[in-house]
């Protein structure tokens, strides 16, 4: 399955805004309600793709960190698996060669030790080494979408679409039914109101402002989990870069306008920044490291960690979404 023209429309409205009404998106693209209905579903259906609603790590007052866990080769394809399973995990994959498991947790500020699932990699006999760096800055994902091929929308559509930018007051508490709504977005970003009122207890219109009162303080944000290979993608991989320190910053902003960028962060430990990127195949690859970051003076060391299989992204188990 390719993704068409129509569909690649759909897919950039979505992430513009995860829970606009197929009555929205389709006045904005020229087309019926229906016909954007029918094709979110196929797609969906399909395990294209699918929206989730994910929690805003830094105002909730959380760290997010990264962990590269190395196995031994038997074990790492069963571990990343039950690793997914967990719900304190997020963006899992196999990567180089399959003896690596790469994903991300959360934890209340930056007391990693005290990580369940660090305490249980350290005494899994068949991990050799977690590596683990805390995000400190991210120029590009999370909250900031990514869509390759974003000029799809002209500005005038985008405009229509693109919500305002969201509040800040501090920290945001959530309830217990702030909690249930967030676990039922993580698996369906357009669950309907009346499905989460059903959960909560809650009215439909009472879960409504619910929602829009959480996306409006930036404690929850919509993503667009999307199969690289229907947007024609075939070389995925992670890069662990190191720079000056001087240089970081404006290295890190570069790289975020690449249309080949997933997401780009400043992290602590032995590297400076960790990006993920997508490319049409290795060649496009090849062509990306040599022709765009080679001419970057300021990076030292640049190492390539090949996707090898994705189990995990954003919002909950893919359940068949991954490849």
């Amino acid at each position: 399955m390719y993704v068409e023209a129509l569909d690649r429309k759909i897919v950039h409205a979505l992430h513009l805004d995860g829970r606009a009404s197929f009555k929205v998106i389709a006045g904005v693209l020229g087309v019926s309600d229906q016909t954007v209905a029918r094709r979110y579903r196929r797609m969906q259906a399909s395990g294209a793709l699918r929206v989730v609603g994910v929690p805003n790590a830094q105002r909730l007052g959380q760290a997010v960190w990264l962990l590269r866990i190395q196995c031994v080769p038997d074990a790492a394809a069963s571990l990343a698996g039950v690793i997914a399973r967990r719900s304190d995990t997020a963006w899992v994959s196999l990567a180089s060669a399959g003896t690596e498991i790469v994903c991300s947790v959360r934890t209340v500020g930056f007391r990693l030790a005290e990580a369940p699932l660090v305490d249980k990699l350290l005494r899994t006999p068949k991990v050799v080494s977690v590596r683990a760096y805390c995000v400190l800055r991210t120029y590009l994902g999370g909250a900031v979408n990514w869509f390759l091929g974003a000029d799809t929308l002209d500005p005038v559509q985008v405009k229509q679409l693109r919500l305002p930018t969201a509040e800040s007051f501090g920290p945001v508490r959530l309830s217990e039914a702030d909690v249930l709504i967030m676990s039922e977005l993580a698996v369906d970003g357009r669950a309907s109101y009346p499905q989460l009122g059903q959960m909560t207890g809650w009215s439909p219109s009472t879960v409504q402002r619910r929602v829009e009162n959480l996306r409006a303080t930036g404690a929850l944000f919509f993503d667009v989990e999307i199969k690289s290979e229907f947007m024609g993608l075939q070389a995925e991989a992670v890069l662990w870069i190191s720079a000056r320190p001087s240089a970081v910053e404006r290295i890190g902003r570069e790289i975020a306008t690449h249309p080949e960028v997933s997401f780009v962060s400043a992290t602590t430990g032995s590297v400076s920044l960790v990006a993920g990127v997508a490319c049409g195949d290795i060649d496009g690859l090849y062509d990306y490291m040599s022709l765009r970051l080679g001419k970057m003076d300021e990076i030292q060391h640049l190492e390539v960690a090949p996707m090898m299989q994705r189990l995990k992204g954003a919002g909950s188990l893919f359940c068949g979404f991954s490849h």
